[in-house]
C-alpha cells in the first residue's frame, strides 16, 4: 500500500508562482502577474499584500508595478542598493504628499546624469507632468543635483565635477566654471535647500530644454558622510515663490529626508 506525501500547502505554492514570475518579469503590474500565473486577481491582491508586509516584495508609487524586494540579496549591486532607498523612500513620499499635496521626486547618481527612482506624481491631487522611473536629469542645473553635490563629500564633488567639464552637453557647462559653480554649492548649503536654476525650463538630460512651468525645492539623503541621493517637493512655478513654499515646506521635506535615511540604515541591519 502507498503511503501518502505530505499534503501541498496551496497557498505557498501560489506566493511561489508569484515571485517565480516576479524573478522572470521584474516590475510587473497586477495584470500582467495574473497572464502569467493564472491566480486570480483577488488572490493575487492577497498574495501581494502578505509578501510585502515581510518586504519580499514592493510596489512602486511611480507606476504601481510590483517587484521582489532588495532587502532578498545579502551582496545588493548598484541597481539593488537604489532600488532599496526608493523602497525605503516610497511610504515617506506618500505620507509627505497627503500632507503637503505638492508631489515629490527621489534622484539617485547615475554616472554623468542623476535617475529617477520613484515619485508621487502620480498619486498627488495635483495634475503635473508625469515622470517615470529611469528618466535622466543633469547635475548642474537642477534642484535635485545641487542639493547632493553641495552635501556629498569633496572628492566625490571633484570626481562628478572633473567628469562633466569634458562633456560638450549644455547643461553641463558650468563644471567648467568652478567659481561660480561653488558660489552656488555654498548659497545652497547655507539655505538648506536647493531649486533649479532660473535659466533651466526643464527637460530631460542630453534631450532638448522643455518648459514645464513647474519649479521646487530639494534636500540630499544625508547618511553620515554619505549622501544616497536628493528628494524634492514639485510645484506651479506660478503658484508660490520659493522662499514662501520654501518657509511652509522645507521643514516637512527635511524631516521626510532623515526619516528615509533611517530606513535605509534599519533595512542594512537586516
Amino acid at each position: 500500500m502507498a503511503v501518502a506525501g505530505p499534503k501541498i500547502i496551496k497557498s505557498l505554492e501560489r506566493g511561489l508562482r508569484v515571485l517565480q514570475a516576479l524573478q522572470m518579469q521584474p516590475d510587473s503590474s497586477l495584470q500582467q502577474l495574473y497572464v502569467f500565473t493564472g491566480i486570480s486577481k483577488p488572490s493575487l491582491l492577497r498574495i501581494l499584500h502578505t509578501l510585502a508586509r515581510s518586504g519580499v516584495v514592493t510596489r512602486r508609487l511611480a507606476d504601481g508595478s510590483y517587484r521582489i524586494g532588495a532587502t532578498l540579496s545579502r551582496a545588493p549591486s548598484r541597481r539593488q542598493r537604489r532600488d532599496r532607498i526608493a523602497e525605503a523612500a516610497a511610504p515617506v513620499l506618500e505620507r509627505l504628499c497627503r500632507r503637503v499635496s505638492w508631489p515629490s521626486d527621489l534622484m539617485v547618481p547615475a554616472g554623468d546624469h542623476m535617475e529617477i527612482r520613484e515619485t508621487t506624481r502620480a498619486r498627488s491631487p495635483i495634475l503635473l507632468q508625469e515622470e517615470r522611473v529611469g528618466l535622466q536629469v543633469n547635475w548642474l542645473l537642477t534642484g535635485v543635483g545641487r542639493a547632493y553635490l553641495a552635501y556629498c563629500p569633496a572628492k566625490e564633488r571633484q570626481e562628478i565635477i572633473e567628469m562633466l567639464r569634458t562633456s560638450n552637453k549644455a547643461e553641463d557647462r558650468l563644471a567648467r566654471e568652478p567659481a561660480r559653480l561653488n558660489t552656488i554649492l555654498a548659497e545652497v548649503r547655507a539655505r538648506g535647500y536647493a531649486t533649479r536654476d532660473p535659466t533651466h525650463v526643464g527637460g530631460w538630460y542630453g534631450k532638448p530644454p522643455h518648459a514645464d512651468g513647474l519649479i521646487s525645492i530639494a534636500v540630499p539623503l544625508r547618511d553620515g558622510a554619505r549622501v544616497l541621493g536628493s528628494i524634492n517637493i514639485v510645484w506651479l512655478r506660478t503658484a508660490f515663490s520659493v522662499e514662501v513654499f520654501a518657509a511652509r515646506h522645507l521643514e516637512e521635506l527635511q524631516d521626510a529626508a532623515a526619516e528615509i535615511v533611517s530606513s535605509v540604515r534599519g533595512r542594512r541591519a537586516r
